[in-house]
């Protein structure tokens, strides 16, 4: 049975709100999927592998290592993809607004509906392109200051280490060595790196900062930075950003020998000194020893001359102030003189005081008799008696004999004068003439023997 709804839209033109089969259709509906799939598959097919020139626009690196990007001219824009181990492997740094030759494959993403180039290799489309981009980065690295006069350090007169960034195998190194072992021999550390092709650059780079890096006692008081010649593409690991504010950054000073005298790359302008040769960046690391040694020769012989002189000159000050001294015995001539005068002055002196000493001995001598001596001991013997007897008279003894005594404190033994002088010291001692006596002197209403006698006796 037909449905009349159906039957209604139809006559009335309006559409079927369901899928139903209609007669001579038997095409099957395809998902967007499949689409997509069925699309990729025919542009990979018809294309493969193109080379496209163009201009790049809106580069990006993301976290995962794949870099995206747009190559366009003046009428289309094709979107471009490099996955993370083909951007290791480019020769460059891409940047916006560079012109380059890609190769790779076209093919779509299903995701939004776009077609794109994965690439595999790019190279910078001749070497207009590649001066441009040079240009380029070397103006936004001068407007960083990375180029500018003011940043560059000096060089060490005579350093004890050099760092040396280049090839192991090639022959750069062995004209470094050879003629730091003809100008002056020095410890070198050689940091072997790639200095063209892929991760060269990079290689370079940390070179510069693992010196950098080092131990104030192993780190090299000079970096060379060098390579041998060859063409712009040769060398363009050495105008690479990442090597550029590697030397920049670098708190060592570099000398950049890269190339021959012709080559120049953006490591000459951030170097400190840029050297036309590696050979001559060897002699402007180091002086010429012999020169050396015959610099500090004739700074010792100018020093010697120069002592040598003022030692001739104050001699010859000397002698002109010898000239004009007086002489020994001008100067000393009056001094002898008086002191001869004193001399005999003093004999003289000394002759008179014996004749005057020898007069008055002889006078004493004649007042000096021996009954004169007598007399004059007889009458001290006499005066010695008198004085004896005045003082046993007068002493504390003679008294005893006429029968009185005094008294002393004790233990003190000084002479009680006085009765309260005698209550004071309680214990005396009574001196007689035939011996002494100790005594206590009671206080007066006291008796001197037994204990009081109580008012009342005691019944028991």
């Amino acid at each position: 049975m037909a449905d009349p709804f159906l039957e209604i839209a139809r006559r009335e033109g309006v559409g079927a709100l369901l899928d139903e089969p209609v007669a001579g259709d038997n095409a099957a509906p395809m998902s967007v999927g499949e689409l997509a799939g069925k699309l990729k598959r025919v542009v990979e097919s018809e294309f493969g592998f193109v080379r496209l020139r163009g201009e790049i626009s809106g580069y990006k690196r993301v976290a995962s290592g794949h870099a995206y990007l747009s190559l366009k001219d003046d009428s289309a824009v094709i979107d471009g993809v490099i996955w993370k181990g083909n951007v290791a492997q480019l020769g460059f740094t891409p940047q916006d607004g560079a012109e380059v030759i890609a190769t790779g494959k076209v093919t779509t993403y299903p995701g939004r509906s776009k077609y794109q180039i994965v690439i595999d290799r790019m190279e910078l489309a001749g070497e207009g392109a590649l001066m441009a981009l040079l240009e380029k980065l070397k103006a936004k690295l001068a407007g960083e200051g990375l180029f500018a006069a003011s940043a560059k350090k000096r060089l060490p007169f005579l350093p004890r280490r050099i760092g040396v960034v280049t090839s192991p195998t090639g022959a750069v190194i062995r004209d470094i060595l050879h003629r730091l072992e003809d100008r002056c021999p020095t410890h070198v550390l050689v940091w072997p790196v790639k200095v063209q092709g892929a991760g060269s650059a990079e290689e370079v780079a940390a070179a510069v900062r693992g010196f950098d890096a080092m131990s104030p006692e192993t780190r090299p008081d000079l970096v060379i930075v060098a390579r041998g010649g060859g063409s712009i593409e040769d060398l363009w690991s050495f105008n690479e950003e990442v090597v550029v504010r590697a030397i920049a950054a670098c708190s060592i000073p570099i000398i950049s020998a890269v190339g021959h005298e012709t080559d120049t790359t953006l490591a000459d302008f951030a170097a400190d000194l840029r050297a036309p040769t590696p050979t001559a960046a060897a002699e402007m690391a180091v002086p010429v020893l012999a020169d050396l040694r015959l610099t500090l020769a004739g700074y010792g012989t100018r020093t010697e001359k120069c002592a040598r002189r003022y030692a001739d000159r104050g001699r010859e000050q000397l002698t002109a102030l010898v000239r004009v001294l007086p002489r020994r015995d001008a100067l000393l001539g009056p001094q002898r003189q008086k002191a001869d005068d004193l001399g005999a002055r003093l004999d003289r002196g000394l002759e008179r005081r014996v004749v005057v000493a020898r007069g008055q001995l002889d006078r004493s001598a004649g007042a000096l008799r021996l009954s004169t001596l007598d007399r004059q001991l007889e009458r001290a013997r006499d005066r010695l008696a008198a004085t004896w007897r005045l003082v046993e008279s007068l002493g504390p003894n003679a008294i005893l004999d006429r029968g009185y005594a005094f008294v002393s404190a004790r233990p003190s033994g000084a002479v009680v004068g006085s009765a309260d002088a005698a209550r004071a010291a309680t214990n005396v001692t009574l001196h007689f003439r035939d011996g002494q006596v100790d005594a206590k002197v009671e206080r007066a209403g006291t008796k001197a023997y037994g204990a009081p006698k109580p008012e009342q006796p005691t019944l028991l």
